[in-house]
């Protein structure tokens, strides 16, 4: 049953993700994180991004930018790699609060990047690819944080949907990596992610025709509604622990 419903959760994430550019992660942490433990939802979680992330590249890959993918991309893998060995010695518990700590923040942290960011060049995405790729080493997720430097740089709809998701598939694959280099990707933790990953990328094949529908307000509403049910539901899963 816990599986079925795991399914079930990530395809809707797959379709929100599809059509928003982002929030996969934040729908599916809270439900990892109860049904196999915080510890082992973020190599499950970064196994299932790449998947979905490889996706919305294959929906939108005419529309990618390049330059902007390599200038947040490099510097993003690498950062993420330290940002998962950072990981992987806090405890449980720790992993909890902080996931759902930081989802919170970036509700009005997301508010002042959108309000106050001008025109992004290419140094201003390699400083951000570096920045954002440490945090999801850490926290899983950071789409919220990206959103606002893609759309900053001028990045819209398909270009914005697959640009993000490469960089984002650079980041994710980084983290993976280093999660099985460490050993914590056992083979049933990786099987976990594959099948997860699956129902992502079947919703984000599904939300491609929804994409053009979505206005910009709609789209921040549902992002700040999303990462608030999620953070609240990660420290209650923390506080519940202790």
């Amino acid at each position: 049953m816990g599986l079925l419903f795991v399914l079930a959760v990530g395809l809707v994430a797959g379709l929100v993700s599809g059509i928003i550019g982002t929030g996969s992660s934040i729908l599916l942490v809270p439900v990892l994180a109860s049904v196999y433990g915080p510890r082992d939802a973020v190599p499950i979680m970064a196994v299932a991004a790449v998947m979905a992330n490889a996706a919305r590249i294959l929906a939108w890959w005419r529309e990618i930018d390049g330059r902007a993918f390599a200038a947040y991309a490099i510097p993003g893998a690498l950062a993420a790699a330290a940002g998962a060995r950072t990981l992987l010695v806090l405890p449980p518990r720790a992993v909890d609060l902080a996931i759902g700590a930081f989802l919170l923040a970036m509700i009005p942290v997301r508010h002042q990047l959108a309000a106050h960011l001008l025109r992004l060049r290419l140094r201003h995405l390699a400083l951000a690819g570096a920045v954002i790729g440490f945090l999801t080493g850490i926290v899983v997720s950071t789409g919220p944080l990206s959103v606002p430097v893609f759309v900053g740089y001028g990045l819209a709809k398909g270009a914005f949907i697959g640009t993000e998701a490469a960089g984002s598939l650079a980041v994710y694959a980084s983290k993976t990596l280093t999660f099985q280099g460490a050993g914590a990707l056992p083979p049933d933790t990786l099987l976990k992610g594959l099948v997860v990953g699956a129902s992502l990328m079947g919703g984000a094949f599904l939300a491609k025709p929804f994409v053009l529908r979505l206005s910009p307000d709609r789209f921040r509403h549902v992002m700040d509604g999303l990462m608030l049910v999620s953070g609240l539901s990660m420290l209650w899963n923390g506080l519940g622990a202790a």
